[in-house]
């Protein structure tokens, strides 16, 4: 039995060197996807991934909330590390982590709009998945989607908190998962009954470290060591064991970004 944390940024400044990725391994989660953020971030991500061949995978995009005015410059930098990328033969996992974020601002909405559409004809030119974060822009993010509809998109819907209604809305699209976090296991958390609906093979596990770390660490940082706490919230709520969390959603992981 083992996991796969399908979205976690150890290489963020707040592990100082610590040896996270060990502590995850000890504690059976073997696979990491690494979803970049913008160019600032992508170097780390790389080197952490040449230090753990085989554990961690790290995938290129730019996050919807780093869409400011220097956007274009940064889906140019994108661009560019793609090809490098390819180039030497580097292998990417996933595009992402892109998408739509309304929470923080709309300033840049049109331009948020504009990046997530360029990340997803690469994702298709290069058939890869995506990763999608999505926050308070729900019909936003389908509207954009809904001009693929049909063209074979696969991927995953990052920290997924919505209805069971949106869920199955959104298997319309394409090949998703939803990726469930330590969110699940806070009190009162609709999305710990919404699980039970959805279908144990269109789960992924994920933490979002540093963020959103599950009961009993919530409002510490978190970690990908942290994936069994979710795995077993999710077997609570499915009533069904560990062991078959860990086997579903971790070929589910396995199939999605070829890893």
């Amino acid at each position: 039995m083992y996991f796969i944390d399908t979205h976690t940024h150890l290489y963020e400044p707040d592990y100082e060197d610590e040896p996270v990725v060990d502590r995850a391994l000890e504690k059976g989660v073997e696979k990491m996807v690494l979803p970049d953020v913008n160019s600032q971030s992508r170097q780390p991500m790389m080197n952490l991934a040449d230090r753990y061949p085989g554990h961690c995978f790290p995938c290129l995009g730019l996050h919807p909330t780093e869409v400011k005015s220097d956007w274009k410059e940064e889906l140019e930098a994108f661009s560019t590390a793609l090809a490098e990328n390819e180039k030497a033969g580097r292998k990417i996992y996933a595009i992402g982590e892109t998408g739509l974020d309304m929470h923080w601002s709309d300033d840049f909405k049109k331009e948020q709009i504009e990046a997530f559409e360029y990340q997803i004809e690469i994702a298709l030119e290069k058939d890869l998945p995506l990763i999608i974060h999505s926050r308070e822009a729900t019909e936003l993010t389908f509207n954009v989607l809904d001009k693929y509809k049909g063209r074979g998109l696969r991927g995953v819907f990052h920290a997924y908190g919505g209805s069971i209604e949106s869920f199955r809305l959104m298997e319309r699209y394409g090949d998703f998962f939803v990726g469930i976090g330590g969110v699940v296991t806070f009190k009162k958390a609709s999305i710990a009954e919404t699980i039970k609906e959805i279908p144990l093979e269109r789960i992924l596990l994920e933490t979002d470290a540093p963020w959103l770390a599950p009961t009993p660490y919530r409002g510490t940082r978190n970690e990908s060591a942290y994936i069994p706490i979710i795995a077993e919230k999710i077997a609570l709520q499915k009533g069904i064991g560990i062991e078959e969390v860990a086997s579903v959603t971790t070929a589910g992981a396995e199939r999605l970004f070829r890893i």
